[in-house]
């Protein structure tokens, strides 16, 4: 049987080295599609950042030049951060699975003096970071100042609250500002305690408050509607709950707003609001909110002059209803920990006759 024996040995490397030939195939392919699925999963990954860019009402949706100019800005650092992300992260998976450590392997030689690949990931870089220079330009160019007849409104940032003054008409709003729409308003910005930041996605970027400096700033809207708005400084605890909103509106409509903001508030006639008027006196609410044509010293609080005509209630963190104004005057420390309004021992008549008071202000 020597024949046999010897057919056999022969036959058995090559049938080996096909099996071996079919495996490494097989390797290769799976490695393949794994590498083509990490790049699919992060352009996939892409895809809800880009619908939502063309979501109406999304912070990406401008209603202003200078906030569309800032998106469109974005989006395309977006994408080019993506295709970044998915040329160095595929070449990595590929020298990781191409120049892996196999068994029987030696020491990798190591490789010197490539001066052709240190010359291209240092002037890529160097070009994107020019590239995305020069398109910045025209988007800070459109950030433009105020013509010097604009309307003026002067923003204080307050721990954890927002302060509108109009000095044309002398009035004061709190958390809500109204604007005439399409028109350059002067936005004067100060803080009265840390570091803010006013930023209204949809009308612009956003500017710092410091403390002690008065920072100026532009704001238009182009079409009527409600903007929303958001501390974009970390200034404390409730930091994520100061909140405010922008009301852009026809300037017939915005002139009456205003006018009804300056006037002081109207003495109440109800008997309820009438007790709740001077249980506000009793515990000395006076002392930090203003109410106009009162003797309360008060700035140091939400203005309450007008405060039932208002949408929301402790910086936006609740709707402006008559059970959320009860369960705010109850328990401020319950809906904002932190905040610097303290809790009132009051029995439930008192509370309703407070709360009566206070929703009549309009």
């Amino acid at each position: 049987m020597p024949g046999v024996a010897k057919q056999a040995c022969t036959s058995s490397p090559r049938s080996s080295r096909e099996s071996m030939s079919q495996r490494t195939r097989i390797g290769q392919s799976y490695h393949h599609a794994r590498r083509l699925g990490a790049i699919l999963a992060v352009l996939l990954g892409l895809v809800p950042t880009l619908a939502l860019a063309q979501h109406p009402g999304s912070v990406f949706d401008g209603a202003t030049p200078q906030a569309r100019s800032i998106s469109d800005y974005f989006v395309l650092v977006l994408i080019l951060a993506a295709v970044v992300f998915v040329i160095v992260e595929g070449l990595l998976v590929y020298v990781l699975l191409r120049f892996r450590a196999r068994p029987g392997d030696g020491r990798p030689r190591p490789v010197f003096e490539k001066q052709h690949l240190e010359i291209t990931w240092t002037v890529i870089p160097i070009l994107l970071v020019a590239l995305l220079f020069v398109l910045m330009l025209p988007v800070m160019g459109a950030a433009e100042d105020a013509p010097p007849d604009a309307y003026t409104v002067t923003a204080i940032g307050h721990q954890f609250w927002w302060e509108f003054r109009y000095p044309e008409q002398n009035a004061i709003a709190a958390n809500e500002m109204h604007i005439p729409v399409g028109e350059k308003i002067r936005l004067r910005l100060q803080s009265a305690d840390v570091i803010h930041s006013f930023w209204i996605p949809r009308l612009n970027g956003k500017l710092d408050l410091i403390p002690g400096q008065t920072n100026e700033w532009v704001l238009e809207a182009d079409t009527p509607g409600e903007y929303m708005g958001q501390c974009a400084e970390l200034c404390g605890v409730q930091h994520a709950w100061m909140l405010l909103r922008v009301f852009a509106q026809p300037r017939p409509e915005f002139d009456a707003w205003v006018a009804q903001q300056a006037q002081p508030a109207a003495a109440p006639t109800d008997p309820t609001a009438q007790q709740g008027a001077e249980i506000f006196r009793q515990q000395a609410c006076g002392n930090c909110h203003t109410i106009s044509g009162s003797h309360d010293p008060g700035g140091v609080a939400p203005n309450l002059t007008h405060v039932g005509s208002r949408t929301t209630l402790a910086a936006g963190a609740l709707t402006n209803t008559a059970e959320n104004m009860r369960r705010w005057i109850h328990n401020p420390q319950d809906i904002k920990p932190g905040a610097n309004m303290p809790t009132f021992k009051l029995s439930d008549a008192e509370l309703n006759a407070v709360v009566t008071y206070l929703e009549g202000l309009k």
